[in-house]
């Protein structure tokens, strides 16, 4: 893409919490950073990406231009790279895949979407596939400028996901496809993860230094009981191989339904509070 573009994706992805606008927009995107291959400076770039359990793939279509992208050849020669989700930032290890893993990656990406195909066929280059892992030894570096705005960029990022999710199932055919079901499952995933550090670390937090919030912390708690069930029951449809589109969307319909009160509720109850506390 050229670089003007390039970089007013990149100002407004900044600008936005990782929301943008154009053909990127409704979709999966990251701002990949890589160390040149020649000159070692760092450069950044608009990527989109697939999610794959505790990585991401990215593919080096250039939209089936006759040779790799640039940020392809800077991160074979520098594996290290950085990734900026909107919400947080992390390093990443770079692990170009190949043969039969690479293919059968390629493949459920296509299933997902067409375009991938269609870049392939416009070119004779193979269009790699590359995983990138987090190699922090820490947490990653969140976006937020108190704890609250970093509440509310977490919570954004997973309603932007179930967004995304019941777009897909709807666009989908009659059976359910891999990619798809990797993507709920990212989301179950994440969103366990998170319920879990708050009832970890923030929760506990919260009721030592406020003990008068512990009927609305024990609110957040129940919720978070009730979304782990609809959380287990969606992974429980997700196993099923004849799982069809609409039944997972209905389960889907439900956890968006119980999650966005949940959301809501603890914005309302805690922000100020969070804030309060870094303060």
């Amino acid at each position: 893409m050229p670089h003007d573009f390039n970089q007013q994706v990149i100002d407004e992805f900044r600008a936005n919490a990782g929301r943008v606008g154009g053909p990127f927009e409704g979709g999966r995107l990251i701002l990949l950073t890589t160390t040149g291959a020649r000159s070692g400076a760092r450069h950044t770039t608009p990527v989109g990406y697939l999610p794959d359990g505790e990585r991401i793939l990215v593919i080096a279509s250039a939209g089936g231009a006759p040779r790799h992208p640039a940020w392809y050849h800077n991160l074979v020669a520098h594996p290290q790279v950085t990734v900026e989700t909107g919400v947080f930032d992390y390093e990443a290890r770079a692990e170009v895949l190949t043969g039969a893993a690479r293919d059968r990656l390629f493949a459920r990406a296509v299933e997902a979407d067409p375009g991938w195909a269609a870049y392939q066929d416009k070119t004779r280059r193979i269009l790699p596939v590359v995983a990138l892992a987090s190699a922090e030894n820490g947490p990653p570096r969140f976006a937020g400028a108190t704890p609250g705005a970093t509440l509310t960029l977490v919570h954004d990022a997973f309603r932007r996901e179930l967004r995304t999710i019941r777009k897909e199932l709807t666009a989908s055919g009659p059976l359910l496809g891999a990619q798809l079901r990797v993507n709920c499952l990212a989301l179950c995933q994440g969103l366990g993860n998170h319920h879990t550090g708050e009832e970890r670390g923030m929760f506990p937090a919260l009721r030592h230094r406020w003990p008068e919030l512990a009927p609305a912390l024990d609110r957040l708690d129940e919720e978070h009981r009730r979304i782990a069930a609809l959380l287990a029951e969606l992974r429980r449809t997700l196993a099923e191989p004849s799982a069809a589109p609409g039944g997972v969307r209905a389960e889907v319909e439900r956890l968006t339904d119980e999650l966005e009160a949940h959301l809501t509720y603890e914005e309302q109850q805690l922000i100020p509070l969070l804030d309060a506390l870094a303060g």
